[in-house]
C-alpha cells in the first residue's frame, strides 16, 4: 500500500512538472513574440551626382551613384536622372533642344521638406523623389544655372544663372520663379546661411560677396573687396566669417561677414603655382571641417589637398596630402570622420590617410564635384549634410 502512494505522488509530481515546464515554454514563447522589434538603423549614404566634372562621363557616367558610408563606401545603387528636357515641346530660354542628353552637373542639393534630392545642370533643375528616386520635374531657367542652394526649411532654392547676372529665386516644391535678384557679378556659387536669414552669393566676375535678405529677396550688403574674382568659398556655422578662393592665389583670403571687411591672405608656403586642367585657377575648392578646427584648401597643379589649423587666425599651414588626380572640391561627412574631395578618394580626417576610394558597380573610378551626404531611417531621408564644406559650430547665445 504504501508503495502504491509513492508512486501515485510521484505520477502527480511529474505530471505538475510537466504543466509547469510547458507554461512556462508557452510564457517564454510569448514574451519572444511580444517583444519590441529594435529601432532600424540610420543607413548614411553619399549621393554622388555625374557628370560632375564638366561633362566627362568617364568619371562616373549619367546619374546618381550612391555609396554606403558605414560599408568602407561601398557602390549601392545606381539612380538614373534626365538630360536636357523631359519633354520636346516644352521652349527652352536657353535655345537648348537637348533631351536625355548628359549636361554638365553644376550643383546639388537637399530638401527633407519635399523629400528631395536637386541637380542643377547647365540649363536647368531636375527634382528626384529620394523614396520613389522618380523625377518629378525638371525645369530650365532664363539664362542656364549653376550651383543652387536651399533653404535650411527646404522649401526655396536660390539658384544662379550661368555666369551671369542673376540669380533666380525658386519655390523648392513646383520650380516656379518667385522673384529674381540682378547682380550683374557672374552668378557662380551661392551658399543659404544655416539661419535661414541670408544667402550668400559669389560671382566669379566680381572681387565683392553679395549677401541676401531671405525676407526680401534682395541684396542687402556686400562683403569685401577680395583680392580678385571670387571662386569657390566656405561660412563657418555662426555666419561671421567667410573664407575663399580667388582668381591667381594658391591659397585663400578670409573676409569678416558681419562688417563685411577683408581680414587675411593666406599663400600656401612650399609649393609652386602652375598650370591647372580645369577652372583656370591655382585653388577651386575649399572647405572647414565640421568642428571648425581645420581648413582645408585644393591645389589643382600639384593634385594635392593642403589642411590648415583654423584654431587661429590667420589659420596656419599644417600638412598635405597627395591626390591621384586634379582636386576641384571639397566637402565632409556630417560626423567630421571623412573628407571628400572630387577625385574620389576618402580619406580620414584624423589620420590624413586614404581609406577607401569610390567605384561604380564595374569597378569604375567615379568623381565627381558634386556630392551629398543624405540618412535614412525606414527608407525616408531624415538628414542631409551639404555639397559646400561648411562649419557646423553654432553661435552660442548670452543669457
Amino acid at each position: 500500500m504504501k508503495t502504491m502512494k509513492t508512486v501515485f505522488a510521484l505520477l502527480l509530481g511529474g505530471l505538475f512538472f510537466m504543466s509547469a515546464t510547458a507554461w512556462i515554454a508557452s510564457s517564454g514563447d510569448k514574451l519572444v513574440v511580444n517583444a519590441p522589434k529594435p529601432a532600424p538603423k540610420v543607413q548614411r549614404l553619399l549621393y554622388v551626382v555625374t557628370p560632375g566634372i564638366r561633362n566627362y562621363l568617364g568619371y562616373g557616367g549619367h546619374g546618381i551613384q550612391v555609396f554606403d558610408i558605414d560599408n568602407n563606401h561601398k557602390f549601392v545603387k545606381f539612380i538614373k536622372t534626365p538630360g536636357g528636357l523631359l519633354k520636346k515641346d516644352i521652349p527652352s530660354p536657353t535655345g537648348s533642344s537637348k533631351k536625355g542628353v548628359p549636361s554638365n552637373v553644376k550643383g546639388v542639393d537637399v530638401s527633407l521638406a519635399t523629400n528631395c534630392i536637386y541637380i542643377s545642370t547647365l540649363e536647368a533643375i531636375q527634382c528626384i523623389d529620394l523614396v520613389t528616386e522618380k523625377t518629378l520635374w525638371e525645369k530650365e531657367y532664363e539664362g542656364g544655372v549653376d550651383r543652387i542652394s536651399i533653404s535650411p526649411d527646404g522649401k526655396i532654392i536660390y539658384a544662379p544663372s550661368l555666369e551671369k547676372a542673376h540669380w533666380n529665386v525658386v519655390d523648392a516644391k513646383t520650380g516656379d520663379v518667385i522673384t529674381k535678384i540682378v547682380t550683374n557679378s557672374g552668378s557662380h556659387n551661392t551658399i543659404y546661411g544655416p539661419d535661414g536669414k541670408e544667402v550668400y552669393m559669389a560671382g566669379l566676375k566680381s572681387p565683392m560677396l553679395n549677401v541676401a535678405d531671405t525676407k526680401t529677396h534682395t541684396v542687402s550688403r556686400q562683403v569685401g573687396p577680395f583680392g580678385a574674382e571670387i571662386r569657390p568659398f566656405t561660412i563657418n556655422g555662426s555666419q561671421t566669417l567667410v573664407y575663399v578662393n580667388v582668381n591667381g592665389l594658391l591659397g585663400f583670403e578670409v573676409a569678416d561677414l558681419v562688417t563685411g571687411k577683408f581680414l587675411h591672405r593666406v599663400v600656401v608656403e612650399g609649393w609652386n603655382v602652375g598650370e591647372v586642367r580645369r577652372h583656370g585657377c591655382p585653388s577651386h575648392g575649399i572647405g572647414l571641417t565640421p568642428d571648425e578646427k581645420e581648413l582645408w584648401l585644393c591645389d589643382g597643379h600639384n593634385l594635392r589637398l593642403h589642411v590648415f589649423d583654423n584654431t587661429v587666425m590667420p589659420p596656419v599651414q599644417k600638412t598635405t596630402i597627395a591626390l591621384k588626380d586634379m582636386p576641384g572640391w571639397i566637402t565632409f561627412s556630417l560626423d567630421g570622420k571623412y573628407a571628400y574631395p572630387a577625385t574620389g578618394e576618402v580619406i580620414d580626417v584624423k589620420t590624413r590617410k586614404i581609406v577607401a576610394s569610390l567605384e561604380d558597380q564595374d569597378h569604375n573610378d567615379v568623381q565627381s564635384e558634386k556630392m551629398v551626404e543624405i540618412h535614412f531611417n525606414g527608407g525616408k531621408p531624415v538628414a542631409a549634410g551639404d555639397q559646400f564644406g561648411l562649419g557646423q559650430v553654432k553661435k552660442v547665445s548670452k543669457n
